[in-house]
């Protein structure tokens, strides 16, 4: 008979592994989809894969060699043309304060384009917007206008605000209850808020103490006084950029503005709530260019709300947002150049005698090659999908 101790009993094995050494596991090869072309390599893939930092630097420094033909065609050198340029935007008191000054309605215009654009929409209002901001913000600052200082600042920029998130939801709601394209209305509400703000200066917002037409000043106190070079409203459009960053990639949110971007008709199987969403993602646009025309007015002299106020700054936030890939805190740098180039044209003017039109013809040019990349995109994918929708039929 055996010895039982040479095979223990099958209860004795109940739940006993053994185990044998083997080769270390490797992960299983790659394999690329049938059909896919492998992934490019070298300088190539550097180049696909930081696409969102090399196409914005490309088509600034395109723009920069088109723009220099043009001045030497006009008897400037573009080398003193340029160092003109940026020197006083960047290395003078004057011009430094006011690319600050430039930089923080453009931020904030800036975002107001880029979060649309994660939604899916394309705000094209933040003209409007700002100026709708920054007449609410010059009616209640006068309303106010003795209550304390502080307190007037505070009103007249929660007015901003609230005045630009109201417009911009109106954009909002006809693309969320009537399909309206978010383009046309945002367009249409421009020339609406011009037309309408020109009547209120004209008539029950007008100072008679103007020989122009212009709105009651905003009291002494409430006024932004700069620090030094840097204005007040700069740290506030920074804080902002960090905040729609953070917003945009930390929260659920976020998590429901890109998915709604990214494929509507998953978000919607998904149980987010389109409608809501395309409402708030433009109210919350608006909200930041409303905020831009209250600071424009409180911040820079004559510090009331007149004709040219809002400049061509809201729809430099759509140059803004492009240059920065629709990333809030690419607004900063893409604010940054823009501003400069602003801050700097009267002064090129002064010295070389070229017009200041020519920093448009730059952001025109830059505008059109960093939009080349996305109208591609979009040119090819209905190429494909049409190519597909053949493919499926064929035979059929």
């Amino acid at each position: 008979m055996a010895d039982s101790r040479d095979e223990p009993s099958g209860a004795d094995n109940v739940g006993t592994v053994t185990t044998q050494p083997t080769a270390e596991a490797t992960p299983p090869p790659v394999v690329p989809e049938r059909g896919a072309p492998p992934p490019p390599t070298g300088v190539l893939g550097v180049l696909v894969r930081e696409q969102s930092i090399i196409v914005p630097l490309v088509a600034v420094v395109a723009a920069l060699v088109i723009g220099g033909v043009l001045i030497r065609a006009q008897g400037v050198s573009p080398t003193y043309a340029y160092q003109t340029l940026f020197t006083y935007s960047f290395l003078t008191a004057d011009g430094l304060q006011g690319t600050f000054e430039k930089m923080v309605p453009l931020i904030l215009c800036g975002l107001a384009v880029v979060i649309p654009l994660r939604v899916g929409l394309f705000n094209i209002g933040a003209q409007g917007q700002l100026m709708a901001g920054a007449i609410a913000a010059a009616a209640s600052a006068h309303i106010m206008r003795d209550a304390p200082g502080v307190v007037v600042a505070v009103v007249a920029m929660v007015a901003g605000i609230l005045a630009g998130a109201m417009w911009a939801s109106i954009a909002g709601a006809l693309k969320a209850t009537r399909g309206v394209h978010e383009v046309i209305s945002t367009i249409m509400l421009n020339s609406i808020a011009a037309g309408l703000i020109d009547y209120l200066v004209n008539g029950p917002m007008k100072d008679p103490a103007s020989a122009y037409p212009a709105s009651f000043p905003a009291p002494e106190g409430s006024r932004f006084v700069p620090l030094g070079v840097v204005p007040i409203g700069l740290p506030i459009a920074l804080v902002l950029a960090l905040a729609v960053a953070w917003m945009l990639r930390r929260t659920t949110l976020g998590f429901q503005f890109e998915t709604i971007g990214r494929n509507r008709h998953a978000a919607s199987y998904a149980g987010i709530k389109l409608s809501g969403m395309i409402v708030l993602a433009m109210a919350i646009a608006g909200a930041l260019a409303g905020l831009a025309g209250s600071v424009e007015y409180l911040e820079i002299d004559p510090y009331r709300y007149q004709d040219g106020i809002a400049g061509s700054l809201g729809f430099d936030g759509i140059t803004i947002a492009l240059l920065a890939r629709s990333n809030p805190l690419g607004t900063i740098p893409a604010a940054l150049l823009v501003g400069a180039l602003r801050a700097g044209s009267s002064n090129l003017m002064f010295n070389t005698g070229i017009q200041p039109e020519i920093v448009d013809m730059l952001l025109a040019i830059t505008l059109l090659l960093v939009s080349l990349p996305i109208i591609a995109k979009l040119i090819f994918r209905r190429h494909t999908a049409k190519s597909s929708a053949l493919a499926s039929s064929w035979g059929s």
